[in-house]
Formats: structure tokens, C-alpha cells, sequence
């Protein structure tokens, strides 16, 4: 038998390689971490991770990653020597040296849990370690020297899935009144005997009644408006009149989030609600959309032998999660969200239904579905957690009509606009096009898998309905029109095939002709440009595509009445299972048709009279100067009237809430972007400001000598930032290659002073995973783009700095520009409307900051040019100062100081807060 302790192990970072071999741990250089990782398998953590830091991206080894995800499947991990170490109650390392001696000592320890009779996880373990042994799986020699093969044969991951059961429709929600005694007495029996009073939260659990009362008139919810500061406990503010009126009215609350992150956080809440697990379970569902739950069909499939080599592996570890997988949701769930990361090519994506191609009744997994078994769940449910673009699609166009959401909490309402404005538009692209030739074809010629295209799913109607398997062979052969493999290759060498290809090639010359004319074509970025003044060539291919896109819907429209025919006739071979899939294909197809009919709509436009509504424009989507795609897009001009009238005015009560909901402006901007100011009635409103003393406690500083554009004073001033408050700093960028640059220069500077950094687009490790380390390391710091500005919850001593690399400034796209002219004949014109996105861009980025009463911290922006218009993004009180980057360094180091003091941040010589009320100029 194997023993760990003469695996050699190594560790790579920023500061140093070591490597534990022969009883010995030494500092090595790069050439020989690599010549001994490829002589044989060495002991690692995070391959890719530590493949990147030593320039050798293709390592292999023994990832103790890996081996936890067989070991503890849906068990959360820091995936870091200090969380591996804490997972396995072992000593954490004290330098980076100790790290190889305690993947040797870990990697015992998971061995020896393998033989331990608690091992919680033990079923299937031997029968996948049989599995990946054939894969040739790297740890597979020494796993199953140590599982004893069980007595009776362990049952497949198929058969062991509990079914869900269909169950008779819910009764629609009795109508009831909450009163502010019951709905107090219920957020005292959730904030629990002792707790902290808080007036706001108070003040705003009863102001969230009006959301809950019978609704008075058509197309007019009972809505409110709710600005929360953080640390008013708005969550629990709302969750209890919420669960109050779902256990008295017996219906269901959709609380609808932006960020993952919340979701994860109002889950954990709902053991408040129901203290037993298995209570909650049943009570609060989290709903997302299909593309974030396993497919079971997928994964039989790659079992199989649809996957090969790494996928393989990867495949075989998603089958153990699988069986202990509280709901299947690969996203943001209970499947680590570093595991996909360590499979370079990782077929995770190919695991789901990206493609819309469920069959429904006709899976042999139906009935163990977790997609379905999440959509039957949330009907019975007290409170369903969704997103905000679920809650629109469902409320819009969702299958179960009978779910639609009528009691709707919007948390992080400050995104409602965003996401209103992502899931009302529309994109006729190259990526668009090729998915609907495959979600009709299936594959075609030599691609591999299953066929799922029209004709398989639909076998069955096309031996029984003649004019519906015409349809069906009619769309295939329309289909034939629409860009197919490789179409990229052949529209760069200007040799499109069929209509939608040549349309993409003259959407294609355009852009380029009107960037170059803009001297952007050179750049390496995604390049666009408004769809205005077409020339002869654009709308003649345009006209083309029509035509074959009308051609295509055509046949779709048949087979979509042929469907409903069926149902309505009811043939004998109409059983139950046969009638629900029929049905979810009359839904797809209705999906489709719509899709199909929104692009004909925006090829009518060119050529023709622009629509006062819409705002259209060409794209070149490059990364890094390879084009990935070509596309024509349409979005609302102002995306809260659709909001309005498929979301809003169907539903009985809504409630639209956030920290930031006014934007650092006024309440017409929250109401023009949540849609409230399209309803006949409008919305009530609440304010409450955060009860922290962000005058002691906070601190905005503005650096003004540091150089626009200036790399080298941009990186230097990050790294001394970063050193002077010791870690526990979330840099915050506009541009990817900005940070990429910073990165470069500062990691290994501050990896040698003890001070791990870690970055978005560079490390390759998820952004959730990345917020995980970060938290739990108050010496890490972290660098990101706009994904880390909003969502991200990291309270106490593990951040206390934020930096902002300069002023959020907009980017000059069309839609921007189109919505700025339109504002511009608005009170206050576009500089107000630029204003008000960039201050709460700003307050939400210092929202990061203090998460709790006893958090301090520093914001500081690496800009001379902010204006002191922006300042009223920041908490009224908050010390804000123009200093030097010398200054700046004496100030966020005096908090790590004054931490060990109790002293007040800040200093006598701070601005006023608007800036200008302390005489200022207003800088630009």
C-alpha cells in the first residue's frame, strides 16, 4: 500500500515553489518543480492554479480538489492550504514552506477516512472508484486499495434519485389582511429572544404590508419602493410579513435576487423560518432557470462514453455529487464551484440543458428530474428564491402558467432596470442562429451525440399525424438556411453559405468599415456601431434572411397547431407522460416562434423606419482580437415598460428593494427604473438610512496624483495601498486588461510580504470561489471587475479596504449614448442621467465596505478627476478627503492602528459631503 508521506508535494504561488520530496521540503526553482511534477505524480492543490504560477499550464498530479470531491461530494471546501487544513481539523501552515508537508499529512487523513465507518458518503463510493480506475484517474491505485468492496452490489445513481410525485393544482391564495402586531410578533420569533432592536427593520417589515394587502385595482399591484441602508436587516424586514401572509393565504412569495450570493445567504435564512431542515426543504425552494441544473439524460450520456479523457473523470465526479445533491444545481449550488475549473477542458456546460432540447415525458429520468422537481416544488412552496430574469420569463411567458408570480419581493432592486433591459431584448447573432439549427437538426454529419433534434423528440406525432410530421420535416429543411458548423471561418474568408451567413458577412464589413473610421478596428476588443443609414449590399442580405426566417416559422406555426390538435384529440397512445411532453414542446416552439418573430421584426427595420422605442445596433464580439461572434441587436429604450406590463400589472403585490434603490438621487430615478412610473397608481414608498456611523467608521479618499493611464503609478499605488492596510483589499477595475497589468506587477511584490492576491481573469478560479478565499484569509486580497461591485457580502477584518482604479464612468456604447439623448430632453438632460448611474455604481461599490456596526475600512479612489457633484453616493457623514498617495497610505494604515485603539476613522480636515458645500471646486 501506497504511503502518502513519499508522494513528493508541491506548492507554487507568487512568492516561491517548495517541494516536500524524500523526507525534505526545499525552495526549488521553476525548471525543477516541473522536470520532478513530470517524472511522477506529485501532490497538489488546484492544478491549474499552481500550473499557472509555474508557466507549466499543462500539470498533472495527485489535486487533493480532486480527491475531496470524491471523498465528501455537495461538502463546501476552501479550496486553499488554510481551508483544507481547517476542513480536516488540521494545524494550518504558518508559512508557505509548511504547505507540501500538509498535503502529505491531508492527503492521509482523506485516505484514512476512506476506511472509517462514519464516512457519510460511502454509498457508490466503490463502484465510482471502479469507475474512474478504468479512466485511469490519478488517485483511482490509491482509493481502491482502501474501499472495501461492499456485500451487495451498490445500486446505480438512477435508480437510487427519489421521484417526485405529481400532485392536484394549489387552490389560489385565500385573500387576507395582515395587521403590524401579528407581523412584528412574527419578526420577533425570526430575529430570535435577545436580539439587537432595531427600529428601522421595525419601521419596514410593517411598511412591506401594503405588498400583502388584496389588490384594489386592475393593472395596479400594491407595490412599494423600499431604500433599506445597509445594516437595517431588510432581509428578515420583509421575510416577515412574507412568510406570514404564505402560511395564512396559503400561496406562494417569489423573492426574486440579482447575485447568486444572496440566494445563498436568504437559503441559509430560511432555517429561521423553519428550523428543521427537512421542514425548510419543502417550504423554501430555490428556483433557477433549467441551464443551472444537472441533466440526468446529459449525464447518462457521459457515462457512457460521451465524454473521454478529463471530461470522463469529471463526469464521474458529478454522478457523486449527484447522490447527495440537496437539489442538482450546478451554479452557484451545492456543487463545489471550483471543480469544473480543474478540468482545463471541462465538460460541465455539456452536463445541463443549454440548448432547450428537454423531451420531457420521453426521458427515462423524468420522473427524477431535478429541473422538475424543482418547478413542482415551488408550486407548493411558502417562499420560492429566483432571479430577477426567471421571475420576468416566468411571469412573461412561463410553462406553468399556473406559477406565475403574483406576490413578487425584488431584492437588490437597484438591478431590476439591468435585468429588465437583458431579458425583453433580442440578438440575431451567429451563436443565436447555429443553437435554433441544432435545436431542430440535432447533430448533422459526423458531430456526435444523441439526436435530439425535432424529429427525435417527435417520433411519435410523425408516425400518427401526417401533417405533422410534414411540419416537422418542412422545418428541417427550412432550417438548412441558418448558419451551420464553422460558419465563422467561412464568413471571415468571405465565403458565407445560405441567407443568415451572408447576412452576418455584411454585418460583419459594416462594422469594420464604420470602426475603422473611428480608428477602433485595430484595438482587439468587441466593436460596434449603430444599425443607421444601411448601404445597398446590408439591406439586400437582410431582405434575404427575411425571407428564409419567414420560411422557417411557417412550418413551425403548423406543427405548433398540430400539437394542440393532438392534445385536444386525445389518440390512446396520449398517456399521461406522452401528453406532458407534447406539451412542453408546444411551449419550446412557442419560445422558438416568438424568438424567430422578434428577428424578423428587427431584419424589417433595415431599410426601413427606425421604431422610437427600440434602440438596434450592429457587433463584432472579439476577445483578445479572435471574433467569436457577429450579431444585430435590439433592446428597449427604456426596458421598465415592458417590465411594467408583462411583470408588474399582472401581479397582486411587489416589493422593489435595495440598499442603493435611488441611485444616490432622487425617488423619480427608482421609480423610472423599476417600473412603477408606467402604472396607473404609481408605488408607495420607504426610506430607511443605514443605522452604521460611517463618520467614525469609514473613510473616502481621493488620490489625485496619480496619473491617467500611467500603468506603472497605477500598479505601485495598489501595491502600497495593499501593504499598508495588510491584505483583506477588493480592487475594483473597468478594464480586464487594466487589471491584468496590475496583477503582473504587484503579486509577487506582496506574495513576498505574506500577502496572497488573487484576480478575476487571471486566476483560473470562479468568482464565487474567489469571494470564498478572499473571506476567509484576512491577508488575501482581490481584484475584479464589475461582478464584485454589487453582491459580494464579506463582513469584518477581511475586508477593510476598497480601491477603485478612477470615477465608473459609462461606456460610450450605442444603447448608452441612445438612452442619454433621450434623457437629455429630460429634467436635468443627460449629465444628470450619467450622474445618476455613476453615483450608484459608487454607493454600491462602498456598500461593500461596512457590513456590520463593528466594521471599518477605507474607500479610496485613484483618481484626481472625481467630481464633487459624485460625492453624494457616500452615507451623509462619511469623512471624505483629497489627499496625496502618500497621505493616502498614512491614512489606511492608521485603521489597522486605531483598530488595536478603538479610535474614530477619518480626520478634522475632511470635505464636506457634497464636496462643494466645503467651498471645492467641482472637478471634472
Amino acid at each position: 500500500m501506497i504511503d502518502p508521506a513519499s508522494l513528493p508535494a508541491l506548492h507554487a504561488s507568487h512568492g516561491g515553489i517548495w517541494l516536500s520530496d524524500e523526507g525534505q521540503t526545499r525552495e526549488v526553482a521553476k525548471g525543477r518543480a516541473i522536470a520532478r511534477a513530470a517524472e511522477t505524480p506529485v501532490l497538489l492543490l488546484n492544478a491549474p492554479l499552481t500550473g499557472q504560477r509555474l508557466g507549466y499550464p499543462d500539470l498533472n498530479g495527485l489535486d487533493l480538489l480532486e480527491f475531496w470531491a470524491f471523498i465528501h461530494p455537495a461538502r463546501f471546501l476552501v479550496p486553499t492550504p488554510k481551508g483544507l487544513a481547517a476542513a480536516l481539523g488540521l494545524p494550518a501552515p504558518t508559512s508557505e514552506g509548511e504547505i507540501p508537508r500538509l498535503l502529505q499529512t491531508a492527503t492521509q487523513a482523506m485516505l484514512d477516512r476512506l476506511a472509517s465507518s462514519d464516512w457519510a458518503e460511502r454509498e457508490g463510493g466503490w463502484t465510482a472508484a471502479q469507475g474512474l480506475h478504468r479512466l485511469r484517474w490519478a488517485w483511482a491505485p490509491l482509493v481502491a486499495q482502501r474501499i472495501a468492496r461492499p456485500a451487495e452490489a451498490e445500486r446505480w445513481l438512477f435508480s437510487k434519485l427519489p421521484e417526485w410525485e405529481e400532485t392536484q393544482p394549489r387552490p389560489a391564495p385565500r385573500t387576507v389582511s395582515l395587521n403590524d402586531a401579528q407581523v412584528l410578533e412574527r419578526l420577533d420569533m425570526l430575529t430570535g429572544q435577545g436580539a439587537e432592536p432595531r427600529p428601522g427593520q421595525r419601521a419596514y417589515a410593517t411598511a412591506a404590508i401594503v405588498a400583502f394587502r388584496p389588490r384594489a385595482h386592475r393593472d395596479q399591484p400594491n407595490m412599494l419602493l423600499a431604500e433599506a441602508g445597509t445594516g437595517i436587516g431588510k432581509t428578515l424586514g420583509y421575510l416577515a410579513p412574507a412568510s406570514l401572509w404564505a402560511k395564512e393565504a396559503q400561496g406562494t412569495v417569489w423573492v426574486s435576487t440579482y447575485t447568486k450570493a444572496l440566494q445563498r445567504q436568504l437559503d441559509r435564512e430560511s432555517l429561521r423560518l423553519f428550523p428543521d431542515a427537512a421542514v425548510a426543504a419543502k417550504r423554501v425552494v430555490v428556483r433557477k432557470g433549467r441551464e443551472n441544473y444537472l441533466c440526468l439524460l446529459n449525464l447518462e450520456d457521459a457515462l457512457q462514453g460521451g465524454f473521454t479523457g478529463r471530461a470522463a473523470i469529471l463526469a464521474q465526479l458529478v454522478a457523486r455529487w449527484a447522490a447527495f445533491s440537496k437539489d442538482g444545481d450546478m451554479v452557484g449550488g451545492d456543487l463545489p464551484g471550483w471543480l469544473p475549473t480543474l478540468f482545463r477542458r471541462n465538460g460541465s456546460t455539456a452536463l445541463t440543458d443549454r440548448r432547450g432540447e428537454c423531451i420531457y415525458a420521453g426521458c427515462p429520468h423524468y420522473r427524477k428530474c431535478f429541473i422538475e422537481r424543482s418547478a413542482r416544488a415551488s408550486a407548493d412552496a411558502d417562499i420560492v428564491i429566483a432571479n430577477h430574469a426567471l421571475v420576468m420569463i416566468n411571469a412573461a411567458r412561463g410553462r406553468e402558467t399556473g406559477q406565475r408570480p403574483q406576490r413578487i419581493i425584488f431584492d437588490e432592486g437597484h438591478h431590476l432596470f439591468d435585468a429588465a433591459d437583458s431579458t425583453f431584448s433580442v440578438a440575431l447573432s451567429g451563436q443565436e442562429t447555429i443553437e435554433l439549427r441544432r435545436w431542430i437538426m440535432g447533430p448533422e454529419g459526423g458531430s456526435r451525440g444523441r439526436r435530439r433534434g425535432l424529429a427525435a423528440r417527435l417520433s411519435d406525432l410523425a408516425s400518427y399525424d401526417e401533417e405533422g410530421g410534414e411540419a416537422i420535416r418542412a422545418a428541417a429543411e427550412a432550417a438548412l438556411a441558418l448558419p451551420a458548423d464553422e460558419w465563422l471561418k467561412r464568413v471571415v474568408a468571405g465565403e458565407p453559405f445560405g441567407p443568415l451567413e451572408a447576412l452576418l458577412a455584411a454585418v460583419r464589413g459594416t462594422v469594420y468599415a464604420r470602426a475603422a473610421d473611428a480608428g477602433e478596428a485595430d484595438a482587439g476588443y468587441g466593436l460596434e456601431t449603430e444599425l443607421a443609414e444601411p448601404d445597398g449590399p446590408l439591406v439586400e442580405a437582410a431582405q434575404e434572411a427575411a425571407l428564409a426566417l419567414d420560411a422557417l416559422l411557417r412550418p413551425l406555426t403548423r406543427l405548433s397547431r398540430r400539437l394542440e390538435a393532438v392534445i385536444e384529440d386525445a389518440p390512446d397512445w396520449l398517456d399521461g407522460a406522452a401528453r406532458a411532453r407534447i406539451e412542453g414542446a408546444v411551449a419550446s416552439l412557442g419560445w422558438r416562434r416568438d424568438l424567430i418573430a422578434a428577428w424578423l421584426a428587427l431584419l424589417a427595420r433595415i431599410g426601413g423606419p427606425a421604431d422610437p422605442d427600440y434602440v438596434d445596433w450592429m457587433t463584432l464580439d472579439r476577445i483578445e482580437g479572435r471574433e467569436y461572434d457577429i450579431g444585430i441587436h435590439r433592446h428597449w429604450l427604456d426596458p421598465s415598460r415592458p417590465l411594467a406590463e408583462a411583470v408588474l400589472k399582472p401581479a397582486q403585490g411587489v416589493i422593489v428593494t435595495s440598499a442603493t434603490l435611488k441611485g444616490g438621487g432622487e425617488w423619480s430615478n427608482a421609480e423610472s427604473r423599476s417600473g412603477a412610473s408606467h402604472l396607473p397608481q404609481g408605488a408607495a414608498r420607504f426610506e430607511a438610512a443605514s443605522p452604521f456611523d460611517y463618520a467614525a467608521r469609514a473613510q473616502v479618499l481621493i488620490v489625485t496624483d496619480i496619473k491617467r493611464g500611467d500603468i506603472a503609478a497605477l500598479s505601485g499605488a495598489y501595491g502600497r495601498l495593499i501593504e499598508a492596510s495588510g491584505g483583506g483589499t477588493l480592487g475594483l477595475f473597468t478594464a480586464i486588461r487594466r487589471l491584468r497589468a496590475v496583477h503582473a506587477r504587484i503579486a509577487d511584490r506582496l506574495a513576498r510580504a505574506g500577502l496572497p492576491l488573487y484576480a478575476q481573469h487571471v486566476d483560473p478560479i470562479d468568482t464565487g470561489t474567489l469571494v470564498d478565499i478572499f473571506r476567509d484569509d484576512p491577508r488575501a486580497s482581490l481584484l475584479g471587475t464589475d461582478a464584485l461591485r454589487d453582491g459580494v457580502d464579506v463582513p469584518g477584518h477581511s475586508l477593510r479596504l476598497v480601491v477603485m482604479e478612477g470615477v465608473p464612468w459609462s461606456k460610450p456604447t450605442v444603447l448608452h449614448a441612445a438612452r442619454r439623448l433621450a434623457a437629455s430632453k429630460q429634467r436635468g438632460g443627460g449629465n444628470a442621467y450619467d450622474d445618476r448611474l455613476i453615483r450608484a455604481r459608487l454607493a454600491q461599490a462602498f456598500g461593500r465596505l461596512i457590513r456590520r456596526a463593528e466594521d471599518r475600512g477605507s474607500f479610496v479612489i485613484l483618481s484626481a478627476a472625481m467630481p464633487s457633484r459624485l460625492l453624494s453616493a457616500f452615507p451623509p457623514g462619511t469623512p471624505i478627503r483629497r489627499v496625496t498617495l502618500d497621505e493616502a497610505i498614512i491614512a489606511v494604515s492608521a485603521p489597522v492602528r486605531d483598530e488595536m485603539l478603538g479610535e474614530p476613522l477619518g480626520a478634522p480636515a475632511a470635505l464636506g459631503h457634497q464636496g462643494v458645500e466645503s467651498g471645492l471646486p467641482d472637478q471634472e
